[in-house]
């Protein structure tokens, strides 16, 4: 796993060139502690940055940017690519000579081979960029899930990309300006698929390629779609016995976790008290020669701790457990703010400030690849929401806790999805809610001035019809949440941000590609069935965990709501009073200082009232840390 960096230009570079792709890559410096890298081709305009977190072939080899043998190909890549070693051995038997025993080198030799198509030959999580000099193209791809993130300013002057925006931001060219409607987009969670939270920048869409042409004294960009989960029309599942998709969906669950345990380095385990990491790890212990060392979160509130569930996991699978407790008075300080430097946008809750600890404390034990169960709940409707979205589906009493935050706590509708959709998923639903609270919150005439801007409606239009038509309704609530809030909250800030912020990589097994495929073809009622959810992923690992975790029902991760503190109320007091300010809200001109002064000191009349406060409280407050590190 790595940080990746670079811009080209339609002329030679400058003399400043040097100094400014430094600048770029030593801004990843926390995605990669082993070393910078960097190559500048200032002939061709171009200038590479390379941050390394050595995970295979720890020699000097596997040191990046790479470079064909013929100079003509120049690539950087971070993330992991499973299975090359057999498709290393392959390509040397056809012809193909490597120079390292790194993962990353397979690149080359599959461009080389196959042109654009060499990203159908790649399995796992990866950024890349790599720069055919000859055809004077430039090419961005990202993992099909988005595991890995990837930026890019698609500049008229000069291209640029980076594995965080922050990086780019380095670069005189691109402007450091909040983008105003991903701004009103943050404040109800769901970011459009592509966007980011600054103006001329955007990220690489999961699945997909951007190619970039040098051409006629011009770039030429264009987005390509390499992949994506296609669930087969309503009534085409596979006909096959409830037997036969548990052991199918096994089977491909037991290929990508023995292929994600192996590693230059000790491999990790994330754990917390639900299903999906429980029965990865009991895998992962049946695959690894050695006891596993797992790592956990654990709250002083009881309601959201599950450090003594984790613990139980452990102890059945002979597991190292490593518990990060994390006291009221930790999320909401200086990690809060460095966790909006990290992750770039505004969350919700404070899951991400506890996840950023929780990678300091895997990194301090030496550990830098570690296993999650990310995935499970997306591919096997394993969500509160997708209950409501589900004939048989059945909310649990324990899910009351979460109204207001992630389930809504009257029924919403929003005519955007119900035009593409046909109705609104149930997870959209709270941040309709959230939209009618928040719309009277922004500065007069910003909507206006936007267009009459909708951010749920500008959500709804980024969906793909064609893989929404013919889909049955829980097919349609699963891939809406796939392509909207996998990348833009599990994967960004509940994902790779926080866990690179200290330069861990997280191997989520269950985003493998092969799995997703397999999990496609399963009936909706055997991922739901008689209320249970996940029934097959359940069924599929039943053995691989103890018998009270097949039995739990799902309880949402989370961190808890400031609003069940006194102690979280006061330190999130603190950081209002110094990032949301009249007059620091006044300068983001995002939103109205007097009605917004006004939200906040309002006292919600319920729990579920209490938690919508609380998530808009928290992405205000994000909003206005944004535009102060990174602006003001």
């Amino acid at each position: 796993m790595c940080g990746i960096t670079g811009f080209w230009t339609l002329q030679r570079l400058g003399p400043d060139a040097p100094d400014i792709v430094d600048r770029m890559t030593d801004t990843l410096g926390h995605r990669g502690p082993d070393g910078p890298g960097t190559a500048l081709h200032p002939e061709s305009g171009l200038a590479m940055g390379h941050v390394r977190l050595a995970i295979n072939d720890l020699s000097p080899g596997g040191k990046q940017p790479l470079s064909a043998a013929a100079g003509d190909v120049v690539a950087t890549v971070a993330g992991e690519i499973y299975g090359f070693q057999r498709m290393r051995a392959e390509l040397t038997a056809a012809g193909e000579s490597f120079h390292s025993k790194s993962d990353s080198e397979l690149v080359l030799a599959l461009y080389r081979r196959y042109g654009l198509d060499f990203v159908q030959h790649l399995r796992g999580e990866y950024a890349i960029a790599l720069v055919d000099l000859a055809r004077d193209r430039l090419v961005l791809v990202r993992d099909r899930f988005g595991v890995r993130p990837l930026f890019f300013h698609p500049g008229t002057e000069m291209v640029g990309w980076a594995s965080e925006a922050k990086a780019l931001l380095e670069h005189p060219a691109v402007p450091r300006r909040l983008s105003r409607s991903a701004a009103v987009n943050q404040l109800v969670q769901v970011m459009v698929p592509g966007s980011t939270a600054f103006e001329g920048i955007e990220s690489v869409r999961p699945g997909h390629l951007v190619v970039v042409d040098r051409c006629d004294g011009r770039f030429r960009v264009r987005t390509q779609r390499y992949w994506d989960l296609d669930f087969p029309h309503d009534g085409e599942w596979d006909d096959l016995e409830p037997q036969q998709h548990v052991e199918a969906v096994r089977s491909a669950i037991t290929d990508a976790v023995a292929l994600r345990i192996q590693a230059d380095v000790p491999v990790g385990q994330y754990l917390s008290g639900g299903m999906d990491s429980g029965a990865i790890l009991g895998m992962a212990s049946a695959v690894a020669q050695t006891s596993p060392q797992a790592f956990t979160i654990g709250f002083e509130d009881p309601a959201y701790d599950e450090s003594d569930i984790a613990t139980k996991v452990a102890e059945h699978n002979d597991a190292q457990l490593q518990i990060r407790r994390i006291g009221e008075g930790q999320l909401y300080d200086d990690n809060y703010v460095r966790a909006v430097w990290h992750s770039e946008r505004t969350f919700y809750n404070t899951l991400g400030v506890a996840k950023m600890l929780l990678s300091q404390t895997t990194h301090a034990a030496g550990f830098r690849a570690v296993l999650s169960g990310e995935g499970a709940d997306e591919l096997f409707a394993g969500y509160p929401a997708f209950a409501l979205d589900h004939a048989s589906g059945q909310l649990n009493p324990a899910d009351d806790l979460f109204v207001g935050a992630i389930l809504a706590a009257q029924p919403q509708r929003h005519p955007g999805f119900d035009r593409v959709m046909g109705f609104t998923p149930g997870w959209v639903q709270p941040w309709v809610s959230a939209w009618h609270r928040v719309k009277p919150l922004l500065a007069d005439g910003l909507l206006e001035d936007l267009g009459g801007y909708d951010p749920l409606e500008a959500v709804a239009q980024s969906l793909d019809p064609g893989q929404l038509e013919h889909r049955g309704r829980l097919d349609k609530a699963q891939y809406s949440w796939i392509k909207t809030m996998l990348d833009g909250q599990i994967l960004s800030w509940g994902g790779d941000r926080m866990d690179m912020s200290h330069a861990v990589e997280t191997r989520p097994a269950l985003l493998d590609h092969r799995v997703a495929e397999t999990a496609v073809r399963v009936p909706p009622g055997l991922r739901i069935r008689e209320g249970t959810e996940k029934w097959v992923l359940r069924e599929a690992l039943r053995y691989a965990m103890p018998d009270f975790l097949y039995r739990k029902r799902k309880f949402a991760f989370m961190a808890p709501p400031a609003h069940r503190s006194m102690t979280q109320s006061a330190r999130l007091s603190r950081l209002t009073d110094r990032y949301l300010s009249p007059d620091r809200i006044a300068a983001a001109g995002i939103c109205s200082p007097d009605r917004t002064r006004r939200f906040l000191t309002e006292v919600p009349a319920d729990n579920a009232a209490a938690n919508e406060h609380d998530k808009i409280h928290n992405h205000l407050l994000g909003l206005h840390i944004l535009h102060d590190l990174f602006v003001a």
